[in-house]
């Protein structure tokens, strides 16, 4: 057959192809173990179908489900994905975003719990960008997927107010994280409307890791020990504070009831199992390559996506 038929075939442009020789090609593929090239494709097409996904934390169970859901959308789309965990540091952002720009990646998908510093210095000659949770305006940006953070830390806050919680702490990732902001400012809205003064050395912004719910929650006991509620901003600092609230000899939740927020699959099977705020966590990823893969292939507009959440009631509160 003609080399266009071949080319046809194996871009799966063969509607005018029989079918006998469709099979016939790609018999004959397997057998010499013929696999396209996508250095020879991408000279050509100057596309290489495939994206790149930058996350902090890949330890966290949030972001490989997050991760697993942005790799089911770009296989269903013809498309692969390259993983880049940063581990939460700046330098390794910023080296990874050079790394998928020279691997000529079609598009990114950036899940930093801190952006600003590695999205400084895009410039429009840049492969398309689809943030999470990121409020930034930065150039070839395609697309936000947004979860509703300020209503989640506002139905986990009202939780505890309802299960009559009267002194509740809330232990936060980074200032300069938007989630993070968010999710206290959901807090804050709860505790205004249900007449509770707002005690800001109740308050605790640092990291979403373990340790330090466990470190954060230790000294807020330790100082306050009229504390009976604890929202974390993430189930991994939820677990850390349930360790230090059983280390002091407390019981959850009859002294302290807690609410994590994600709903990781651990979640389900702690000890008590966590009350927690569910995020779509794999449709966070999916929507996110799909968004960034439609707007490669049509060059859509700009879009933003919004995600809602809900609460899990378990036995922690």
């Amino acid at each position: 057959v003609s080399t266009t038929k071949v080319s046809k075939i194996i871009n799966k442009k063969d509607k005018d192809i029989s079918q006998g020789t469709i099979d016939r090609v790609n018999n004959i593929m397997r057998e010499r173990n013929y696999v396209p090239s996508t250095i020879a494709r991408s000279m050509v097409t100057k596309k290489t179908k495939t994206i790149g996904i930058i996350i902090p934390d890949i330890r966290n169970p949030f972001f490989p489900e997050l991760t697993r859901g942005a790799e089911d959308m770009a296989h269903t789309l013809g498309y692969n994905l390259m993983i880049c965990n940063t581990d939460d540091d700046i330098k390794k952002e910023r080296q990874y975003m050079d790394i998928l720009k020279k691997k000529m990646v079609d598009g990114i998908i950036f899940t930093a719990s801190s952006a600003e510093a590695a999205i400084s210095h895009i410039s429009k000659t840049d492969p398309p960008l689809v943030l999470v949770d990121r409020d930034i305006d930065v150039p070839n940006l395609k697309g936000r997927i947004i979860v509703n953070n300020i209503n989640g830390g506002y139905i986990a806050a009202k939780h505890l107010i309802d299960r009559g919680c009267k002194k509740i702490a809330i232990i936060a990732g980074s200032k300069s994280s938007l989630p993070s902001v968010h999710r206290y400012e959901g807090y804050v809205k709860a505790l205004e409307e249900n007449g509770i003064k707002l005690d800001k050395e109740l308050c605790r912004f640092g990291s979403f890791k373990s340790e330090y719910g466990y470190e954060m929650a230790m000294e807020i006991l330790n100082s306050h020990n009229d504390v009976d509620g604890i929202f974390c901003a993430s189930d991994m600092i939820a677990i850390g504070a349930m360790k230090a609230v059983i280390e002091k000899g407390l019981k959850i939740p009859a002294d302290v009831k807690i609410v994590g927020f994600d709903d990781i699959y651990i979640s389900a099977y702690l000890n008590p199992a966590l009350t927690t705020v569910k995020q779509p966590i794999y449709s966070i990823g999916s929507e996110a390559a799909k968004l960034l893969i439609e707007s490669i292939e049509d060059s859509k507009e700009k879009t933003s996506i919004v995600l809602e959440t809900e609460l899990v009631i378990r036995e922690s509160t």
